[in-house]
């Protein structure tokens, strides 16, 4: 299987100035000889980023970038906030340097204190920590990185990339009772809101794509925020807006496993000056998906924060509309995260037309779930994970809307393996290319979460059976009809075994459609490329 028919090639990222496209002397714009392993649940990742960062030593390196971060979030028990752990790493000699979206003014109910005191207390400790604005108007930095470097040691090199955040809410498991240090959701979510999210860790030679990705942003000569008014405060606090510099990146450490790994980011155009990394911006992660869509023949597996924007999912769509026996499942989350009376039906609005555009295409080979904990509490989704005919696989910060493929910062991971799966015949659909265990893996780990299917015991169907993907397709429906009809009967007699629920769209009254289409357009899900791409359609 050529790596290219699935991956972007050299030139196919649409920008020449990122070093990404220049890093390795065979030109190649992947890395391979990798080690991608995914952490499901904000838990599993905390823990072992807390262990890999307390290992450090004086002289290594850890970076990171990030939407939020709330300093006094446990990693672990007592004693492991996040800003007493990356201060005391600082303390010890450890180089920290870290990137936070500045924020809009919290009274929009977004991060600006959490993150100026993290940022204060890092460098308290001697770290580093800038407040990043360097985006479009309405738009924000939402990737999500930690890259940890141990020069003459780098077989213990090591970058995340997902979409948890460093932040309340997030470190919660596979029984979703939800993080103790919460944050309000929707009431349905109640006190604790159970969330479920993935992050990826990285081994090999990708983890130097990854510190090349923080850098340019360290490096971006722009000043960190235009805005006269932040200007002013950083001068009435004195804050230190200068990036210091960063050591001399070390070479990539050795390969050390199967995976090749893409490293695909969102840029905005930016206004008057754009990054010089990326000028003109940068749609790779649009193009990464249009790319492996066009290859789609079985199952589109997605996970999804949103799933808006009927312009976005058009590429899915036409995939379905294209191959008859292409099947799609979306876990998605059942209820907003905020139900006020714009906030509810804006965040709806773009999520009803663009199932109604898949539904349209694909007509019941498209089915959509939500999820609930075992108290019958829904599950808020965060993960951005996608898994295409068990071959290709995306995990990241991006999720299916237009804000993350135009306007946003974001960063994503494509994974393809390049060992054959054992136990999977080989040609899905004519085109040679059999699944891939890294693919197939994440597929059937969080399908047998979803299914409370185990190991393979009980009456969900063993992980063998789950490999096939009408089979699969056919057990999460079942699964789904199964709890849906306890508690329509009110919920008599044991639970059902599973968390999936049909996801129904409520109706919206007409009056708050009208009020909420033009502000989800004009806010929520802004397009922020030229105006000449925008007219063309184009990513």
């Amino acid at each position: 299987m050529p790596t290219t028919d699935w991956l972007l090639a050299t030139g196919e990222r649409g920008n020449t100035a990122t070093r990404l496209e220049h890093r390795r002397a065979d030109g190649a714009a992947w890395s391979e000889g990798n080690d991608a392993r995914p952490l499901v649940h904000g838990a599993t990742y905390f823990a072992e980023l807390l262990a890999r960062i307390r290992a450090m030593r004086a002289g290594d390196l850890l970076l990171f970038t990030d939407w939020r971060g709330d300093p006094d979030e446990r990693l672990g028990g007592p004693g492991t906030e996040i800003a007493a752990v990356l201060s005391a790493a600082a303390g010890s000699g450890v180089i920290v340097k870290g990137l936070l979206w500045r924020s809009h003014l919290d009274g929009f109910r977004f991060s600006e204190e959490e993150n100026r005191s993290l940022s204060a207390d890092i460098e308290a400790a001697g770290g580093e920590c800038l407040l990043d604005l360097r985006v479009r108007p309405g738009g924000s930095h939402h990737q999500k990185m930690v890259v940890l470097r141990h020069p003459g040691r780098p077989e213990l090199d090591v970058a995340y990339v997902g979409g948890i955040d460093l932040c309340h809410n997030r470190n919660d498991d596979a029984d979703h009772h939800g993080d103790r240090q919460s944050l309000p959701l929707a009431p349905r979510y109640g006190p604790h809101p159970p969330w479920h999210d993935v992050q990826v860790a990285l081994r090999g030679p990708v983890v130097g794509d990854v510190e090349a990705v923080f850098r340019e942003r360290w490096e971006d000569p722009a000043p960190l925020s235009r805005s006269p008014l932040m200007r002013l405060r950083e001068l009435l606090d004195r804050e230190d807006t200068r990036a210091d510099e960063l050591p001399p990146q070390e070479p990539d450490p050795p390969r050390c496993g199967t995976h090749a790994v893409q490293v695909l980011r969102t840029y905005p155009n930016r206004l008057l000056r754009g990054y010089p990394f990326a000028p003109d911006g940068e749609r790779s992660i649009a193009r990464g998906y249009l790319k492996a869509l066009r290859r789609a023949r079985t199952l589109i597996y997605l996970e999804d924060q949103y799933l808006w924007s009927p312009r976005v999912v058009d590429s899915f769509a036409r995939a379905l509309r294209a191959h008859p026996r292409l099947r799609l499942v979306a876990v998605i989350p059942s209820v907003p995260e905020q139900d006020g009376l714009l906030t509810g039906p804006m965040n709806l609005i773009g999520r009803i037309t663009a199932l109604d555009e898949l539904r349209r295409a694909g007509g019941d080979r498209v089915a959509v779930y939500g999820l609930e904990n075992h108290a019958g509490t829904p599950v808020y989704v965060h993960a951005k994970v996608c898994v295409i005919d068990d071959v290709w696989a995306a995990v990241g910060s991006d999720n299916v809307n237009l804000r993350s493929w135009t306007h946003d910062s974001e960063l994503s991971c494509a994974v393809l393996d390049l060992a054959d799966d054992p136990r999977r015949p080989r040609d899905p659909g004519g085109l040679g290319d059999g699944a891939r265990p890294f693919a197939r893996e994440l597929r059937l780990e969080l399908m047998r979460e979803h299914l409370d299917a185990g190991g393979g015991d009980g009456p969900h169907p063993a992980e063998d059976a789950l490999c096939d993907p009408s089979t699969a397709f056919d057990r999460f429906g079942e699964a789904a009809a199964v709890l849906d009809a306890w508690h329509a009967g009110g919920r008599r007699g044991p639970r059902p075994p599973g968390r999936l629920r049909r996801y129904a769209a409520p109706r919206l009254p007409t009056f708050r459609r009208l009020l909420a289409t033009p502000v989800h357009h004009a806010w929520v899900d802004p397009d922020g490329r030229p105006l000449g791409m925008r007219l063309r359609g184009r990513f």
